[in-house]
């Protein structure tokens, strides 16, 4: 099989296996079987199972930090062994395997696919029969260690019509009279609600104003870092991911205000 003689491209996993069985385990030694000198990254295995819209987060968060060329194998697949697709697709950064469930929603909202193909050839898969319940171990394991010796993407699979890959809905931000309104979109392990409404927004020249945030009847302070407040305040704030998020300086906002992925939330102009 046609491989690169270099050093193979990083390959990235992202699942919600977690960490106390041998799922993850079992994905690194398929890879290791046939690219034995791939420097394999775990990104994240502690997602919420079946959260597909999480996991999509995580990934569009992590990829633009990867080399070039960089091939990220991402498992939270709800539907293994129904006919959604399994897919790889190329873009000017790199390579992304996994199921076509809408976890590669957040990299196509930003990035251009240059290519897909769906996984349909079994030479390429770890056995012409694979389990239908672990196309990680089987499918999209080998496909990302293949695509990281320099296997052609071609050769995985036939093309797939880029206009029917499978996005979630997009999740974003509405100006209001007051400022903007979004939603929750992410809770992360600190109990950050990271919101969807964007730093760089903010950052535009006609928007550079004091602003603080509504949650349903609280209105947040915007700070310049979390420990600004005293311990157990409401902070507000421009996050490192990107985005206007919610915290309790040393606590966690998500526990204290029960708070969800998807509550509505507004960044409001001040005088």
């Amino acid at each position: 099989m046609p491989e690169n003689p270099a050093m193979p491209a990083p390959i990235t996993l992202l699942t919600d296996f977690g960490s106390r069985d041998i799922y993850v385990g079992t994905l690194k030694g398929v890879i290791a079987r046939i690219a034995p000198q791939a420097v394999v990254i775990d990104l994240n295995h502690e997602i919420a199972p079946q959260d597909v819209l999480a996991a999509s987060f995580n990934l569009r968060m992590a990829y633009r930090y990867f080399p070039d060329g960089t091939v990220h194998v991402a498992v939270v697949d709800p539907g293994v062994g129904t006919p959604r697709r399994a897919i790889a697709l190329q873009t000017p950064q790199g390579y992304f395997v996994g199921p076509d469930n809408g976890l590669f929603s957040g990299v196509l909202a930003e990035t251009t696919v240059l290519a897909a193909v769906e996984l349909n050839h079994p030479v390429y898969w770890r056995s012409p029969q694979p389990s239908q319940t672990f196309h990680g171990r089987d499918i999209f394991a080998p496909a990302g260690a293949y695509l990281a010796k320099g296997t052609p993407l071609a050769l995985l699979g036939t093309a797939v019509d880029l206009a029917t890959l499978k996005r979630l809905p997009e999740v974003g931000y509405t100006p209001t009279e007051a400022g903007l309104s979004g939603t929750v979109q992410y809770i992360d392990r600190f109990g950050n609600l990271i919101t969807s409404i964007p730093n760089r927004v903010l950052g535009q020249k006609q928007w550079q104003r004091k602003w603080v945030v509504h949650l349903d009847i609280l209105e947040i302070k915007a700070v310049q870092a979390y420990a600004e407040q005293p311990a157990g305040e409401l902070v507000a704030l421009m996050g490192s991911h990107g985005w206007v998020e919610i915290a309790i300086s040393c606590g966690s906002a998500a526990a204290d205000l029960k708070a969800a992925v998807g509550d509505p939330v507004e960044v409001c102009w001040i005088d």
